[in-house]
């Protein structure tokens, strides 16, 4: 014999709103929560190398027959270090401020953005700058009787062009922050100042 659940009173099970709104908003919170992992293990990455760029650099110098040289000798070297120091200051910094499970804000959302910014580009110039200064090493040039170094000096360059390449990498960190934070901030957020429409009327006259 065939029952019907109207038959025997059962009725079909349904799901309150407020219980479909308590799993969508537990389902938000999980999200959130993984991109607040994310984000903050990638302002940790960069902090690594920069200290990793830092600590080569700042032991990188050599003494030989020919002479005696140190990063300290070069002012591209020199930003380069202080460079990376304040980088790995703020990603620290910034990694913490993330990882903490705060409400994003307008004003938070611009710091991060405007930040971000101001420090790719600051690393992308050490990075850059401290490139050129290897390839001189390297190359020379004689035009201004600049000689090729690192036939000389090869420990020396080996350890510069490692510090370069770990620096260059954390550009690219800072550049995938920059592009997270600038999403974030302008998919949630509208721009400060809202300049209103002007229209331009235009007078027809007849002859």
């Amino acid at each position: 014999m065939e029952k019907s659940e109207k038959g025997n009173g059962v009725a079909p099970a349904t799901r309150s709103p407020m219980a479909l709104m308590g799993s969508s908003r537990n389902e938000n919170q999980e999200v959130n929560t993984s991109m607040r992992t994310a984000e903050t293990m990638l302002r940790l990455v960069p902090m690594a190398l920069g200290v990793a760029a830092l600590v080569v650099m700042l032991k990188n110098s050599q003494s030989n027959d020919f002479g005696s040289v140190s990063y300290s000798d070069l002012g591209a070297f020199r930003y380069l270090v202080h460079a990376n120091g304040i980088c790995a200051g703020y990603s620290l910094l910034s990694a913490i401020i993330a990882a903490v499970p705060r409400p994003s804000t307008m004003p938070r959302a611009w710091t991060f953005f405007l930040l971000d910014q101001i420090l790719t580009y600051v690393i992308l110039g050490a990075a850059a700058v401290s490139t050129e200064v290897l390839y001189l090493a390297n190359k020379g040039d004689s035009a201004i009787t600049w000689s090729a170094a690192c036939g000389t000096f090869a420990g020396f360059c080996h350890k510069a062009t490692i510090a370069v390449v770990i620096t260059f990498v954390a550009v690219i960190c800072y550049a995938v922050l920059s592009l997270v934070s600038s999403y974030r901030l302008f998919t949630k957020f509208d721009a400060p100042v809202n300049y209103p429409s002007k229209t331009i009327e235009a007078t027809v006259f007849h002859g």
